[in-house]
């Protein structure tokens, strides 16, 4: 059975896995920068990539001792080339570089969006294209037809903040610490979600596209009034966000973006509130409802080495160049919005 090395150093996780083609993860790593970051409220591209750089190669000998494989035994490797902090980007497509050039295993190039956008059929092997895909993370916000490996079709796009972003500051402006996202997720348990009277950008709006950034300044302004109880605002927020992601998904699904899975893929996806409700409106829509365990939502290695697996066949040169910015769809029409997330 063909099995890929994934390899990916897009942000601030570095991981490394072995995935074979039928859909077994043999081995991974994840090694979390959380600590590092901390004390700055986010991540510091230089100490992420440093952090790389020192990792990378102990975790890639971890797995390969774990399963028994020498580099000779692999079908492919396969590391993510962007988009992301180009420095960390740039450190596990050099080592995978290196392991093909020294092995003579195929080097296949990945796309990390496309990692997420792919990793839901690690999981289920029911999963067929067409599907509609939301894409939700700390950088990107997207609605996009997945018609098959290498086909994807943008509707929609945030023309500000990413939904995770918003997560993230929300968080910040609250005091919860980093990582953000399950801090808010968290409190918001305990509160009201209906207590602080937010905005819902877009929401019932002709635009397809999401924004953010009205919302996160919203949450600013409650959390200076000292009205509310930051469980309050958490929850507000949470719900206020879920709304627009839902009703731009409902506006997707009636203006052609139907099909017969609605998938929802990175870091937000891990959030049980929003699964939730992109499941109650897959029900509406009577359409299959499919996400990845928590685990896969978050940068991983497994979906990058899947996404190889995908693409079995595909050999990359090793001048192939890393890219900070790499748009699923590089066709679709340029949204409004100076912070435009691709």
């Amino acid at each position: 059975m063909p099995v890929v090395l994934g390899i990916e150093s897009s942000c601030d996780e570095t991981a490394v896995a072995l995935v074979a083609t039928d859909r077994r993860i043999i081995a991974q790593r994840i090694a979390s920068q959380d600590e590092a970051h901390r004390p700055y409220g986010g991540v510091v591209p230089e100490i992420a990539a440093r952090a790389h750089a020192e990792r990378i190669a102990p975790m890639i000998a971890e797995v390969m001792n774990e399963a028994e494989m020498e580099l000779g035994d692999l079908a492919a490797i396969a590391a993510t080339a962007g988009p992301g902090l180009i420095g960390g980007v740039m450190v596990g497509l050099v080592s995978a570089k290196a392991l093909s050039m020294a092995s003579d295993v195929p080097l296949i190039a990945v796309n990390h969006l496309e990692g997420h956008a792919l990793s839901p059929r690690l999981v289920d092997e029911d999963l067929a294209f067409p599907y509609l895909l939301l894409l939700v993370s700390g950088g990107h916000c997207q609605i996009l037809r997945c018609e098959g490996v290498g086909q994807f079709k943008r509707l929609a796009t945030t023309i500000d903040d990413a939904v995770g972003e918003a997560f993230d500051k929300t968080a910040k402006i609250l005091g919860l610490g980093f990582p953000g996202g399950p801090a808010v997720e968290k409190l918001a348990r305990e509160g009201d979600p209906t207590a602080v009277p937010l905005p819902r950008p877009l929401v019932n709006s002709g635009e397809p596209h999401f924004s953010f950034a009205g919302l996160k300044s919203a949450v600013l302004r409650a959390h200076e009034s000292g009205l509310h109880s930051t469980a309050d605002i958490a929850a507000s927020f949470q719900q206020a966000a879920i709304d627009c992601l839902t009703d731009r998904l409902e506006r997707a699904i009636e203006s052609g973006g139907n099909a017969p899975s609605l998938v929802v893929a990175g870091g937000v996806a891990a959030n049980a509130s929003v699964r939730a409700a992109l499941e109650e409106l897959s029900q509406k829509h009577s359409m299959r409802f499919v996400a990845p365990p928590p685990k896969l939502c978050t940068d991983n290695a497994a979906m990058i080495a899947w996404a190889g697996c995908e693409r079995l066949g595909q050999n990359d040169p090793l001048d192939y160049k890393a890219r900070p910015r790499w748009p699923l769809d590089p066709e679709a029409a340029p949204a409004r919005g100076a912070g435009v997330k691709a």
